[in-house]
């Protein structure tokens, strides 16, 4: 295993999966959402460049892509795109919110082949849930749901950000999605976008990391986690998933205008590799962004280097270091030994998100959720 990890840290001739967020435009004012999103971005990759991307994916023999936004389905083209991937030997996975499955949608997408949707929820109630990502939207996600198993689908994604309000539901949301015949995912709360405002208040405390880590533990391999959880390594016995940050060396974003980020979660100029409308599009990008190049040598532990349990935790996750205003080669800060909070006192500035494409009314900040 140690090989293998050591291989993927010097990254590889393609990405393993590669995020895509379609459009920045959402029906949804989600409290944490990664990409600040809301309004869409005029500049937006139009169908043909999106399936030249595609079409230079599939010449890298890249698996699958993670297709997300904002909302993607709210793309006119976004059937389109997704059957021209499938098309071309590349699988889709999508992340939605599932405010336009219908029941005629859910027909057409259990049709599809090398397709999977993760329906994205927040609470198994509709308090816990509708506190973060807007009314109504449990009760829209129930039903997307719902049209998925009357479809036959088959085992659908339930896309669950763990935060220190539903952190007690974590064997509701299992049995949530053993009801449906559905796969349980769950996925940290990181500090970007929208989250940057709101990470304080809703990221979950040191008890409930402790509490998280068990819980995977027992249930670990029947849940996805990607590489959420490694910093929780350092308590104990490895969690199942990828004990790596992944950024640069088997993952990547492409974003709605074509922009090329390290991760997901770090929507800023300073991980910003290039685009794919530069002379030699993604590949090039991929191969020669002097960012990713730098990303794939080997880490300084920095601060983190005289702890023993470096090793474990690999000192954690650079977006949540990055949005929290730690140093790259700090602590995490969530760090399960304290040193995380440690540092955050010492903090008096941090970046903020490269672009916000929220609507004007968006709220920044959750309102406290009362007890059941």
């Amino acid at each position: 295993m140690t090989g293998l990890i050591d291989q993927l840290k010097g990254g590889l001739d393609a990405p393993i999966c590669l995020t895509w967020e379609l459009t920045y435009a959402c029906n949804l004012d989600c409290v944490h959402c990664l990409s600040s999103s809301g309004r869409r971005d005029p500049r937006e990759l139009t169908t043909d460049e999106a399936k030249a991307v595609i079409d230079e994916l599939a010449e890298l023999k890249v698996f699958y892509i993670n297709i997300g936004g904002g909302e993607p389905t709210i793309r006119r083209d976004f059937f389109e795109l997704v059957d021209y991937s499938i098309e071309r030997h590349i699988g889709v996975k999508f992340s939605t919110n599932g405010a336009f499955i219908d029941a005629e949608r859910a027909r057409r997408l259990a049709a599809m082949d090398m397709l999977d949707i993760q329906i994205s929820l927040d609470g198994t109630d509709a308090l816990t849930n509708d506190a973060v990502r807007g009314p109504g939207s449990f009760d829209m996600a129930r039903r997307a749901m719902d049209h998925l198993a009357a479809a036959d689908f088959g085992p659908f994604k339930i896309s669950v950000v763990v935060t220190r309000h539903n952190v007690d539901q974590l064997d509701e949301f299992k049995a949530l999605a053993d009801g449906y015949g559905a796969q349980l995912r769950v996925t940290r709360l990181r500090p970007s976008g929208r989250g940057a405002d709101s990470w304080h208040e809703l990221h979950p405390t040191n008890a409930q990391q402790r509490q998280i880590y068990e819980w995977l533990l027992a249930h670990g391999e029947h849940v996805l986690t990607g590489d959420s959880f490694f910093h929780l390594n350092a308590l104990g016995d490895p969690l199942p998933g990828l004990n790596m940050c992944g950024a640069g060396r088997v993952v990547c974003l492409i974003d709605p205008i074509g922009d090329v980020y390290a991760c997901p979660f770090v929507i800023h100029d300073e991980f910003k590799a290039g685009s794919v409308r530069d002379a030699g599009g993604f590949a090039r990008v991929w191969r020669d962004s002097g960012l990713f190049l730098g990303l794939r040598e080997p880490q300084s532990a920095g601060a983190c280097a005289s702890c023993g349990q470096f090793d474990a935790c690999q000192g954690g996750c650079m977006a949540a270091k990055f949005f929290t205003g730690l140093p790259l080669d700090g602590p995490d800060p969530e760090c399960v030994d304290g040193k995380g909070a440690e540092a955050l006192a010492q903090v008096t500035s941090a970046p903020r998100p490269a672009m916000d494409h929220s609507k004007p009314a968006a709220r920044r900040i959750p309102v406290t959720i009362a007890s059941r």
